[in-house]
This record gives structure tokens, sequence and C-alpha cells, in this order.
């Protein structure tokens, strides 16, 4: 079966429709451009389009490990109707972030391959998303002393690298749950926080410019 490709000319203008929407409504200081995809990795991502962010709240998209932006990318592509299976082929990207986070995962498999190799015990990684998951699948390809296995379903699913001879594959390790916000009137939370440093911010006009390519 062939795998869509998505063009500049056909998914540019959806793309561009969504973000749109969303940063009127979320009041994001953020541009924008969808250009062709680029390949500075073309073993682990040869995307389609790319979408690259600046601006004043690009540190927003990037905080937690980029969880914004790749929740901005899963909300884009399920906007414009991509298969669960095309998903990257559209890349979203700020300040190089992929590229670094690539060569991140990359090396994080390389040394938990070595630890395996040494100690035979199994290695998890925190749950990440699919296009995560597939870099350190893809870096440990060439391995033949371990593997590497995705455990666990939805949120926590995650890859463990354990020795190829391995039968039995270990229980996914679930994260910590965070802990409860404190009691009414008390040290505010992070959402009070949030709002006191944007009404601080946002006491002046500020005018929006979205590029379009």
């Amino acid at each position: 079966m062939a795998v869509k490709k998505y063009t500049l000319a056909e998914a540019g203008p959806r793309i561009e429709d969504f973000l749109d929407t969303i940063f009127d409504l979320a009041d994001f200081d953020l541009d924008f451009t969808v250009s062709e995809g680029e390949t500075p990795h073309p073993d682990f991502e040869n995307p389609d389009l790319m979408v690259r962010f600046t601006g004043p709240d690009v540190e927003l998209l990037l905080a937690n490990k980029a969880e914004l932006l790749l929740a901005l990318e899963q909300l884009t592509m399920e906007a414009i109707g991509a298969a669960a299976e095309e998903h990257s082929r559209i890349c979203f990207d700020a300040n190089d972030h992929r590229v670094l986070r690539i060569e991140e995962l990359r090396m994080s498999a390389l040394a938990a391959a070595e630890r395996v190799k040494k100690t035979r015990v199994p290695f998890h990684f925190s749950p990440m998303n699919s296009r995560e998951r597939r870099i350190l699948h893809l870096a440990l390809r060439g391995e033949t002393e371990v593997r590497s296995e995705s455990v666990g379903e939805g949120p926590i699913r995650q890859v463990v690298v354990v020795p190829a001879d391995l039968k039995t594959l270990p229980e996914p390790i679930r994260p910590p749950q965070p802990r409860p916000e404190g009691p009414p009137g008390g040290r505010p939370g992070y959402g009070d926080r949030g709002r006191d440093r944007r009404d601080g911010r946002r006491d002046g006009p500020r005018g929006r410019d979205f590029r379009r390519s």
C-alpha cells in the first residue's frame, strides 16, 4: 500500500487555517511557516512538510520536552484527517528541537544497549509518542545482542531494551502520579502563576503576524 504524500499546495492551507484558529483561541504570540520537508536525519525522519515556529512564546512550545509542540502536531494531524501511520509525514519544529532530539534519542538508545549487554537487565525508557519510539527502534535495528520492544498501552506505552534471547517481555513501568493541588486558600497553582505572568506581559497591545510560505 502506497504511503500518502502531503503536498504544500494541498495540506498547507488546511494546516494554516487550523493553527490560526488555535492561536487565536489560546492567545499565543507565535509565527509559523509551512514548507517542503527537510531530512537532516534521513534514516530517522523523512517528512513531506515542515512547520516551523518562531516568536516570543516558542519556549512554551518547547517546555517539558516539547510537550505542547508534540500535542499541537498531533491535534493538527487529526484535524486534517491524517491516519496514524501518516503522522510522520508532517513535522513540527522550533529552534531545531527536532534535530537535537533525534540525536539525543539515538545516543540514549546506544547507551541503553551497552548497559543491557553488560547487565542483562532490561532497560525501560520513559513513555513516548510513536514517532520517538520509532527513532529508538531504528537506532538499535543493527544490534544482535539486544533488541527493543514497545510495551504498555496508551499514554504509558514505552520502549524497553532487552537481551535478544529474552522470551518474556517485562511489564511497563508506570510513571509516578502527580501530587494533588493544595487546599483552597493555599499557595497558588501553576495556572495562577501562568495567568499572573501573562497578565503582566499582556498589558500593552500585541500584534499578530502569521507568515505563510
